[in-house]
C-alpha cells in the first residue's frame, strides 16, 4: 500500500466520547472468528476482539459473544450454515457487532439480515488487502466486502488511514465510518538488554508481515552484533514460515535469528522487556498493535511507512518521532536504518527519549470501548417490515 495523492473523502470523526453513555445495560451480540481465544494463533484482531468483549460492559453494553469456527473469509458449507443460523436466531432489532473477517466474505448471508438487525462491522483489515492472494480471489473478496459494508448501519475502522481507505475504496458515506483505534496498556519500562543489540519482531509469520525482508536486511548487517527474536504464530502460512527458515539458513543466520512461535502473557512481556528495538517490516498494516505495545514500554521502533503504522508510531509531546520509518519491500533501506541505530548513540538516545514521551500519550482501551459503545448506541434502526 502506498500513500495516495490528492484529496480524499474523510470518514466521520469519532463520536463524541465525552458524552455520558447511558449505563443501563443493553445487549450487543458480538460475532467473532472461532479461534479468537486460541493462544496458538494470536493476532492483533483477536486481541482487539477479546479486549472489547471485556470492556464494553463498562460503557453500558452487555456483550453476548458468538464465536463462529470456520476458514474465514472463505468458509466451507458448515461454517456458512452456522453463521446463517446464528444471525437468523437473533431477535429483530438486535444490536450486532460483526468482525469483518467473518462478515465481509459472505454478503449473501449478512446483507439480508440488515433489513431487521442493527449491524455494525468492525474491519481489522480489508479482505482484498491480504498479501499473497490470487488477484481474482482478491477482487472477488473486495466485491463481497463492499456489499456487506454498504448494507451495514455502521462501519468501524482501526485507524484514520483505514477509515479514509474504506470510504474512498468502497464508496461509503463518510458519516457511517467511524474510527476506534486499538488501545494500549501502559506497562513497566523495558530495561532492554544492552541498549542496542536485541531486536524483536512481534507478528504472525505471514507474507504481509514481511519477515523475509527482515532476514534479507539482517544479512546485510551481519557484521553488527545483533540478535533477533521473531515472536508470532507459525501456522497461518506454514509454507511461508518454511521459506523464512530456509532464507535464514541460507544466509547463515540461524544462530542469531530465531522464530520462537507465538507468545502471550508473561512470556510476551519478557520478550518486550528484553528488547532494545522493535522491528516491524510489514507490507500492509491498518494500525500495528505491536508498535504501541512496544511504545507502552518505552521501546523505540523501526517500521515500514505503510497504512496506519505512522499513526501507531505517532509523536511524543515535544513532537519527536519515537521510531524510524522506512519504505516497504526495501531490505536495503531497512539495513541502512539498522546501521544508523547501531552507529550513532545520539540517535538511540533521541529515539528512546521520544518513545518514553510517546508512552505518556497513548490512549487506553477504555477510550476504544467508549467509542464503540457510542457507535452501537447510535446505530440506526432497520425499516419496520409489515407484519
Amino acid at each position: 500500500m502506498t500513500a495516495r495523492r490528492g484529496r480524499r473523502p474523510r470518514p466521520a470523526a469519532a463520536p463524541d466520547t465525552t458524552r455520558t453513555v447511558p449505563m443501563s445495560l443493553r445487549t450487543a451480540h458480538f460475532v467473532m472468528p472461532g479461534g479468537v481465544d486460541d493462544p496458538a494463533a494470536p493476532s492483533g484482531g483477536n486481541a482487539y476482539d477479546r479486549r472489547i468483549r471485556l470492556d464494553l460492559p463498562g460503557f453500558g453494553w452487555l456483550v453476548t459473544p458468538h464465536a463462529v469456527p470456520g476458514g474465514w473469509p472463505r468458509p466451507d458449507g458448515p461454517a456458512r450454515d452456522r453463521l446463517a443460523r446464528t444471525l437468523r436466531d437473533l431477535p429483530d432489532d438486535a444490536v450486532v457487532l460483526l468482525d469483518g473477517l467473518v462478515a465481509c466474505g459472505v454478503p449473501e448471508i449478512v446483507v439480508p439480515e440488515a433489513g431487521r438487525l442493527r449491524l455494525a462491522v468492525l474491519v481489522h483489515l480489508p479482505l482484498g488487502d491480504e498479501t499473497g492472494l490470487d488477484p481474482a480471489v482478491a477482487a472477488a473478496l473486495d466485491t463481497r466486502e463492499r456489499a456487506v459494508l454498504r448494507a451495514a448501519g455502521a462501519v468501524i475502522a482501526t485507524s484514520d488511514w483505514a477509515g479514509r481507505r474504506l470510504v474512498s475504496h468502497h464508496g461509503l458515506a463518510p458519516d457511517r465510518v467511524h474510527v476506534a483505534a486499538p488501545g494500549a496498556d501502559i506497562a513497566p519500562l523495558a530495561p532492554g538488554t544492552d541498549g542496542v543489540s536485541r531486536l524483536l519482531c512481534v507478528a504472525a509469520v505471514t507474507p504481509r508481515k514481511g519477515q523475509h525482508r527482515l532476514v534479507e536486511a539482517l544479512a546485510e548487517v551481519r557484521d553488527l552484533p545483533w540478535t533477533c527474536e521473531c515472536v508470532g504464530g507459525l501456522g497461518q502460512d506454514p509454507g511461508y514460515a518454511d521459506r523464512v527458515r530456509q532464507s535464514t539458513a541460507r544466509h547463515s543466520l540461524t544462530d542469531r535469528l530465531r522464530l520462537t512461535g507465538p507468545r502471550t502473557g508473561a512470556d510476551l512481556d519478557a520478550s518486550y522487556a528484553a528488547a532494545d528495538l522493535v522491528v516491524l517490516p510489514s507490507r500492509a498494516e491498518t494500525y500495528g498493535m505491536a508498535v504501541t505495545e512496544a511504545l507502552a514500554r518505552g521501546v523505540p521502533v523501526l517500521v515500514t511507512d505503510v497504512g496506519g503504522l505512522p499513526e501507531a508510531v505517532g509523536r511524543a509531546p515535544d513532537g519527536r518521532v519515537p521510531g524510524i520509518l522506512v519504505p516497504p519491500e526495501d531490505p536495503t533501506a531497512l539495513a541502512a536504518a539498522l546501521r544508523r541505530w547501531f552507529a550513532d548513540p545520539d540517535v538511540r538516545h533521541r529515539l528512546k527519549a521520544a518513545a518514553r514521551g510517546r508512552r505518556t500519550t497513548l490512549a487506553g482501551w477504555p477510550t476504544t470501548a467508549r467509542t464503540l459503545a457510542t457507535v452501537l448506541h447510535h446505530l440506526p434502526h432497520p425499516p419496520r417490515r409489515p407484519a
